[in-house]
């Protein structure tokens, strides 16, 4: 799908040649130019930023709204229709972040400025978001109409009679979503809020956010006497953290606002080009030690559920204190014949990188599956430099793909050759991309054996590659094992998202985690039920509902790496300025929800 965007795009950009945009404009004879073949590639068309593009199947309205050019006759029709990218007149951007989570919103407005006044097409939004994207809500504004998208569920589709077609939208790639919007008049301003959600990237104690918000030249409206104000603000809540220092930005932002373990910066200027350049930011979280805390709050009066929320954020603290737990590491690998190519080849990369991050004292092994089970060791190794190389060259040769997908027999395996850990931590990584029947039973089995697992039983982190495995399964499998789930839907993205779970689940800063208050609340409600480890990877979130009289002292108890155990005070407060709804809300997993135009 994503090729065949880029294509309509590159076909736009020729396409728009014909619109005459009169002698007094600088861009008159300068009509978009595309790359030289030689650095031309299928993300060059695609969006950087937020975009609008008319969709043009007929390239005789395609001309100046305000100037015909008279253009000679066009004959023919554009299938699969052109995509023009509309010129912006204006574009606020707006970040709002709370702790490990960013909330984007970017108001812009776009002309039809390549169709004829006289005639209309559709046109198409799309919105490319950074790590962990969700889309929160599109609106946009026409003079005599307008259009907003909303979430529901699928049972609420059926009474819905302005249910969203797969044509009028979706996922290019996980990162890129796109609306279309009908029958827009040539010349028509189109006034636009695009919001949604991403995570920020954590890597020894310093949060990083990186929005798309580079902008390609042919969107700049040719005449330079056009006022272009280009306006961003952030506002940072680090939460329960004190001691946050700022680090690096991309724009030149101006502080507005600071207390503590809050800041304000913005910048705004009259702009001759648009920002060529993603929006990033980073600040650090000064403590050298595990940093928790936990912030309440009531619900709203349009809240439809009227128990109060809390959220309980902890933070591994610097690097230079990490001490990570000895491991016992078993990766539970699908070779069936779906995985063969990229897939695999990226797994088997990611896995090796994984391998040399083991120090000798850690153990390993490997159990590849498909309709049969393969392992490259009856038990575990220590993972010593010969045992390394071994394994990666039992990768190579040995993970020969073929066959259907039985999941549940290497689980098993793998999770009876762990059941005699001590003095580590277990851990399996499962890596699939397909689906299996059995799913239900294979949650009540793994349940079953590893709430009897003993004091460190094994830890699951699932990891699902491409849209046919079942994602939602993976999810509740790490979440019963105390795990991660990552997913990588883009043969692109697989080795870097594997890589990226798998140092996550290698660096444990505290494990067994308990909240000591819970069991006195009259109702309360946890996600996730089964608390994962903190890893010196990235905070950990906890948040819930609950009724009753939230205690005025909460601790937090786990293991740490020499097994002796960890008890913390957490601080207890109203939080005032986060929205602790939309952040709870992005933290639970929703299967499907389908666009409602309205």
């Amino acid at each position: 799908m994503a090729e065949e965007f880029a294509k309509a795009v590159e076909d736009g950009l020729k396409l728009a040649k014909r619109i005459y945009l009169g002698k007094d404009r600088e861009a008159a004879v300068a009509p978009p130019k595309p790359p030289p073949p030689m650095e031309r590639s299928l993300d060059w068309y695609l969006p950087s930023a937020p975009m609008v593009y008319a969709v043009i199947s007929d390239p005789r309205i395609v001309d100046n709204p305000d100037m015909p050019s008279y253009q000679p006759h066009v004959h023919g029709r554009c299938d699969p229709p052109a995509l023009i990218p509309l010129q912006m007149k204006g574009v606020d951007l707006v970040v709002d972040c709370f702790a490990d989570t960013a909330f984007i919103q970017v108001c812009g407005t776009w002309r039809v400025h390549c169709v004829m006044g006289s005639r209309y097409c559709d046109c198409r939004i799309a919105v490319p978001m950074g790590d962990q994207g969700s889309i929160l809500g599109v609106e946009v504004d026409l003079p005599r109409k307008s259009y907003s998208t909303e979430l529901i569920g699928v049972e609420e589709c059926k009474g819905v009679e302005k249910i969203a077609r797969p044509e009028d939208g979706g996922f290019l790639k996980p990162h890129i979503f796109t609306l279309t919007i009908p029958q827009i008049d040539g010349g028509t301003n189109i006034s636009i809020k695009l919001r949604w959600s991403q995570k920020l990237s954590y890597n020894e104690g310093q949060f990083s956010l990186n929005v798309p918000f580079s902008f390609p030249e042919y969107v700049t409206p040719p005449i330079k006497k056009i006022s272009k104000k280009e306006k961003i603000k952030l506002n940072v809540n680090s939460g329960i953290a004190t001691g946050i220092l700022c680090k690096a930005t991309s724009h030149p932002l101006k502080e507005i606002r600071r207390q503590a373990g809050l800041f304000s910066f913005s910048y705004e200027a009259d702009v001759l080009t648009w920002s060529n350049t993603d929006f990033s930011f980073s600040y650090s979280v000064s403590s050298d030690n595990i940093l928790g805390g936990v912030l309440l709050q009531s619900p709203s009066l349009n809240d439809y559920d009227q128990r109060d929320m809390f959220c309980i954020y902890l933070f591994p603290g610097s690097q230079k204190s990490k001490k990570v737990f000895r491991k016992e590491v078993i990766f539970v690998v699908d070779v069936s014949e779906s995985m063969q190519g990229s897939p695999l080849e990226s797994t088997k990369n990611a896995i090796s990188g994984a391998l040399s991050r083991l120090s000798p004292e850690d153990s390993f092994n490997i159990i590849a599956f498909s309709s049969e089970t393969f392992l490259f060791s009856t038990s575990t190794e220590l993972a010593s430099k010969e045992a390394i190389e071994r394994a990666n060259e039992w990768i190579t040769t040995k993970c020969i793909v073929g066959g259907g997908t039985n999941m549940f027999i290497p689980l098993e395996k793998a999770v009876e050759m762990l059941s005699n850990t001590r003095g580590s931590i277990p851990i399996i990584f499962l890596v699939t991309d397909g689906a299996v029947e059995d799913e239900r039973n294979i949650c009540d089995q793994m349940k079953k054996r590893l709430t009897n697992g003993g004091s460190l039983c094994p830890r699951i982190h699932t990891f699902g590659i491409g849209s046919f495995c079942n994602h939602y399964f993976l999810r509740m499998l790490a979440m019963i094992g105390r795990g991660e789930y990552g997913a990588a839907y883009d043969l692109d993205s697989i080795e870097v998202q594997m890589q990226k779970l798998f140092r996550k689940g290698l660096s444990t800063a505290l494990a067994n985690i308990t909240m000591d208050a819970f069991d006195n609340l009259e109702q309360i409600e946890v996600y996730p039920s089964c608390i994962p480890d903190l890893s010196f990877e990235g905070p950990l979130t906890i948040c819930g509902r609950y009724q009753g009289t939230f205690p005025e002292t909460l601790k937090a108890k786990g293991i740490l790496r020499d097994l002796s155990s960890f008890i913390m005070d957490l601080k207890i407060e109203h939080a005032k300025d986060i929205p602790l709804d939309r952040v709870s809300h992005l933290l639970i997993s929703v299967l499907f929800l389908p666009t409602v135009l309205s």
